[in-house]
C-alpha cells in the first residue's frame, strides 16, 4: 500500500520538540536491543511532515502529562498515506521520505491507523500505540510487496535531551529493506559509530560536533567491510539527529526505483 548511490547532500525541514532550528539534511548515498557502539532505544520508530501539509491537529481535552509523536514514511514501495489517531486525521497525503512535526497527545493508549492517501478502506496498519511522557517517532518501514520485510510501524522512543554544548547525539535507523546488516564508520573506518545494525533496528551514539564523512559498510566482525556508500554529514554542538538509511540498495532489481540514501533529520537543538 505505502508507495545508484551518490554522496551529495540536500537540506529540508523537520520537526523539533525541544527548541532550536527545524532542519533536516538528506544525503543521496547512508537499532532495539543493545548492539556494540549503540544505545538501546526500546524498539520504537517515525514520519514527519516536511512540507507543512495539512491534517495535523492537536487532541482536544488533554489532561495531565503529554507525549510528542511524529511519523516518518520510510517504506519505499508504499504510496502516499494518510495517518489517523483515535479516528481523527492527523496527516494527509504523506509521501515517501517525509518526517512530520511532532504532534502533542495525552499519555496513554491511542489507536493509530495508516491508510492509502484518500482511500480509508485500504489499511496498511491499524493498532494501539501506548505513549508515556516522552518523544516518539513512528516510522513506516518494510514493503507492501514482500513477506520477508513486510510493512510495519517501527515505534522509537526519541532521546531529545541535550547532548552537551560541544557534542552531538546521532541515531541511525536501518530502514532499507534489501540491505543487509551494516556497520557505520567514519574517518576511513578508524571510528566505528554503529556495529552490525540489521534492518528494522536503531541506536544512538554521541560524538564531538564536527564535519564527518560517514561510511556505510556490510557488517563484518572487524568493521572493515567494503564501503557501499558514504556521505558528508555536519553535526552541530548541542544538537540531536536521526539518520534514516532508506530506499533500495539494488533499486533496479526491486519494486520501485527509490535508491538507497541516508536522510539525516535534526530532532532537537539547544
Amino acid at each position: 500500500m505505502l508507495a545508484a548511490l551518490s554522496a551529495s547532500a540536500a537540506l529540508g525541514v523537520a520537526g523539533c520538540s525541544s527548541g532550536g532550528d527545524d532542519e533536516s539534511t538528506e544525503s543521496e548515498d547512508g537499532s532495539g536491543d543493545e548492539m556494540d557502539g549503540m544505545t538501546d532505544t526500546d524498539g520504537m520508530g517515525g514520519m514527519t511532515d516536511t512540507d507543512g501539509m495539512g491534517g495535523m491537529t492537536d487532541t482536544d481535552g488533554m489532561m495531565g502529562e503529554a507525549a510528542n509523536l511524529r511519523v516518518a514514511h520510510m517504506s519505499p514501495d508504499a504510496p502516499n498515506v494518510d495517518v489517523y489517531v483515535n479516528d481523527e486525521t492527523v496527516l494527509t497525503d504523506v509521501p515517501f521520505t517525509t518526517v512530520s512535526d511532532y504532534l502533542e497527545l495525552p499519555t496513554g493508549t491511542h489507536q493509530v491507523m495508516i491508510t492509502a492517501a484518500g482511500d480509508p478502506d485500504t489499511v496498511a496498519f491499524d493498532g494501539e500505540v501506548t505513549l508515556e511522557a516522552s518523544d516518539y517517532t513512528v516510522a513506516a518501514v518494510g514493503e507492501l510487496s514482500s513477506e520477508d520485510t513486510e510493512f510495519r510501524p517501527l515505534i522509537l522512543e526519541d532521546d531529545n535531551s541535550g547532548p552537551g554544548e560541544n557534542m552531538a547525539r546521532l541515531r541511525v535507523v536501518h530502514a532499507s529493506p534489501d540491505a543487509p546488516a551494516v556497520d557505520v564508520t567514519a574517518a576511513g573506518g578508524d571510528v566505528v559509530l554503529f556495529d552490525g545494525v540489521p534492518f528494522g533496528e536503531s541506536g544512538y551514539t554521541t560524538v564531538e560536533a564536527n564535519d564527518y564523512t560517514v561510511e556505510i559498510r556490510g557488517d563484518t566482525e572487524s568493521d572493515d567491510g567494503d564501503v557501499v556508500a558514504d556521505y558528508d554529514v555536519s553535526l552541530n554542538g548541542g544538537t540531536v539527529y536521526t539518520a534514516f538509511a532508506r530506499g533500495y540498495l539494488s533499486a533496479d532489481d526491486d519494486p520501485t526505483d527509490e535508491a538507497f540514501s541516508l536522510q539525516v533529520v535534526q530532532d532537537a537543538s539547544y
